[in-house]
């Protein structure tokens, strides 16, 4: 059984893929933080800013098979031709629930199959791009990806305690409030951690900045 939040196509907002048509398949569950507002301050991530709870997203449900959502995530794909279809499992945290039968079914359908993970939990082989985003303290067992994408600023994960992870490429994304501000309000906290990213990033070249892209230019 897997349970998906939400799936969609749009494209996709950050690192290196930025700027390509994909579809994104949301899984329910974290392992680092509930989803419950109220739980928020005694998690181990406490700026998450995305709903993972569920499966009453856009094109969410539960499907008994890996060959049933495989079908129901190709059933989005609307690109056309010179591309191959590619899609983003996230969360939440997707590696609670992809495995290897999953992405076999997803490479039958004609995928390229990309993940978006917190990197606390072993990667199953077959995924084709994996890009590993650490939150807070929790430990990373992953140590070698295509893409390392951290939040910055983070006091408990500062990029130095990730030297040891062996990437194509090392993001700074720099850290949204979770809160939106009311009334069409400019994120200030979002402005400044901006700024800090830029800093870190001209003083320590190995790290490029991402924004969200999406964010900015109007689509999920």
């Amino acid at each position: 059984m897997y349970r998906v939040k939400e799936a969609f196509y749009t494209l996709q907002g950050e690192g290196a893929h930025s700027g390509r048509a994909a579809v994104f398949c949301r899984f329910s569950k974290c392992n680092l933080w509930n989803g419950r507002e109220q739980d928020r301050l005694r998690s181990v991530c406490q700026f998450c800013d995305t709903d993972f709870v569920g499966t009453d997203g856009q094109n969410g449900g539960e499907f008994n098979s890996a060959e049933d959502l495989a079908s129901h995530l190709n059933g989005l794909w609307r690109g056309g031709p010179g591309g191959k279809p590619y899609v983003v499992c996230t969360g939440g945290e997707p590696l609670l629930q992809l495995d290897h039968e999953l992405i076999e079914a997803l490479h039958l359908s004609g995928f390229e199959v990309g993940v978006e993970t917190n990197g606390t939990l072993p990667a199953p082989a077959g995924i084709d791009w994996l890009c590993v985003s650490p939150k807070a303290d929790a430990k990373v067992v992953i140590s070698e990806c295509d893409e390392l994408k951290l939040v910055y600023p983070q006091e408990l994960a500062p990029p130095t305690a990730f030297d040891h992870i062996v990437a194509r490429h090392y993001w700074l994304s720099p850290m949204a409030s979770p809160v939106k501000p009311a009334n069409g309000q400019p994120d200030l906290q979002g402005m400044e951690n901006t700024r800090a990213a830029i800093q870190y990033c001209m003083t320590h070249p190995r790290w490029r900045l991402t924004v969200q892209m999406h964010k900015m230019v109007g689509i999920d």
